[in-house]
Parts: structure tokens; C-alpha cells; sequence
């Protein structure tokens, strides 16, 4: 049994992990949801990276024993960066179509590195909040980024789902060290089908943060609903094989 704590991405919430949560259970895991600060409402001040890595540290910091981080997306930025302050509570982490990004780089010099022309996946359809801090991601954009793999019913309820997203909480870099965040044992799960975090971009991220074990899905951005029974079979594998590893080391 080992604790999993799931991680949602921009514009996202707790729900995109909806469908794993019945197998993580019934494979012997706890796991845990988390809403993000800086996603659908927020104040006069900025979210920063510090602020949304602390809010997911205080969560594990809760729990006797090491947990598994799972990042979605942006959330893969996150989950990173609670490795990095916490690498003895982190058995393992695992990015689902995540942004497993060098340290000191964020997605979008990612992107131009590679020569991807401007604006990569959602952004060509993002409108700003009426404060001008923020983005919002019409429904019908991200039905067709996001979700069009998945059953159209299923798209639908998804990108009606999607909330405002504050920019400084989304457009972030990690900072990370070979000897903290680099022990972590790690699993990336690729998309082949992703419109969002193009596949070119996904390796490229696997090459330039190497030692994670990769597994591809056939899937869009959201294999949690265009992939679901391999997406959580994947997991809960991953899952009891660090939390013993983990628990063998003490």
C-alpha cells in the first residue's frame, strides 16, 4: 500500500483524476486529491511556483511514510519541485503527459529550443481574464487540444470543466539538484496523440532529464479519459513497486 498524491495541471482541478481513483484503491493505494492555489479564483497577489510546491509539501508532510507524486501536465512542474525540498517523503514520482522540465527551464524555452513555432498547443486559443492576469480556455479549444481522443460526451464534460488559470501560477520553472530531486525514482508516460505537449517535446524532456522508465499510451493529453484502464494499470504498478522499494530501504 503507498499513498499517492495526484496533481492536476493549468486550468484543471482534483476531477481529472476521477477515473483512476477506483483502481488506485482497489490495488491497495491511498489516493489523495489536491486543488491547486492560483487555479480557478485567487487575490491581489501573484502565485508563485514557492507557494503552489508548499502547498503540496504541507499535504505530504502530513504522512509517516513516503509518498508517490503524480503530475499532469503543468502538474509535473510541481511535483518536481516537491522533490526537490522533500526527496526522502517522495518514493517516486510519475508525470502523466507532464512537463518533466530541466532545472532553471520552463515550457515555453523548452518549445523554442526545439523549434516549434509559436504558440505550441493551447496557447494559440487562450483569452485573457478580466483582471489580465489570467487565461481562460474556451470549451470548444480545449475539446479539441485537451480531449479529442476521448468519447465526445466525455470531451465535452471535460472542457466545460476548465477554470480560469492565473498566469504566474501556470508559466514556471523548476529548480532542481542532481542530489536531491535527481534520486527520486521516476515514470514517464507519454502521450503519442497530445496536440498540447507535442511528442517531439515529451522526449526531448526525457533526454534532456534522463533516468525516468517511460511507458506510451496511444492517448491525447488526458489518457485519464482516452486511456484510462492502461493510465491507471501503469500507476498502481509504479505505485507498489516504489513503496516497496522505499520501504526495503529503511
Amino acid at each position: 500500500m503507498s499513498r499517492v498524491v495526484l496533481v492536476h495541471g493549468a486550468w484543471a482541478g482534483p476531477w481529472v483524476w476521477d477515473t483512476v481513483l477506483g483502481p488506485l484503491r482497489a490495488a491497495g493505494h491511498v489516493p489523495h486529491v489536491l486543488s491547486l492555489p492560483g487555479v480557478g479564483v485567487w487575490g491581489d497577489d501573484d502565485v508563485t511556483l514557492d507557494d503552489v510546491a508548499a502547498h503540496v509539501a504541507d499535504h505530504v508532510r502530513e504522512f509517516d511514510e513516503p509518498v508517490v507524486l503524480v503530475g499532469h501536465s503543468g502538474g509535473g512542474i510541481v511535483v518536481t519541485q516537491v522533490a526537490e525540498m522533500l526527496p526522502d517523503r517522495v518514493a517516486g514520482i510519475a508525470y502523466v503527459a507532464g512537463m518533466m522540465l530541466p532545472s532553471g527551464v520552463d515550457f515555453g524555452i523548452l518549445c523554442d529550443s526545439l523549434g516549434l513555432e509559436a504558440p505550441v498547443g493551447i496557447s494559440a486559443w487562450l483569452q485573457p481574464t478580466a483582471d489580465g492576469r489570467g487565461t481562460v480556455v474556451p470549451p470548444e479549444a480545449g475539446a479539441a487540444v485537451f480531449f479529442h481522443e476521448a468519447a465526445v460526451a466525455d470531451a465535452i464534460g471535460a472542457a466545460r470543466r476548465l477554470v480560469p488559470q492565473l498566469e504566474t501560477a501556470r508559466l514556471m520553472a523548476p529548480m532542481w539538484t542532481p542530489e536531491r530531486f535527481g534520486t527520486v525514482p521516476r515514470l514517464y508516460i507519454e502521450a503519442t496523440l497530445d496536440r498540447s505537449i507535442p511528442l517531439v517535446a515529451q522526449r526531448e524532456m526525457q533526454r534532456l532529464v534522463p533516468g525516468a522508465r517511460v511507458v506510451t499510451l496511444d492517448s491525447d493529453h488526458a489518457p485519464q479519459l482516452s486511456a484510462r484502464d492502461e493510465l491507471a494499470s501503469t500507476l498502481a504498478e509504479f505505485a507498489t513497486r516504489v513503496a516497496a522499494e522505499a520501504a526495503a530501504a529503511l
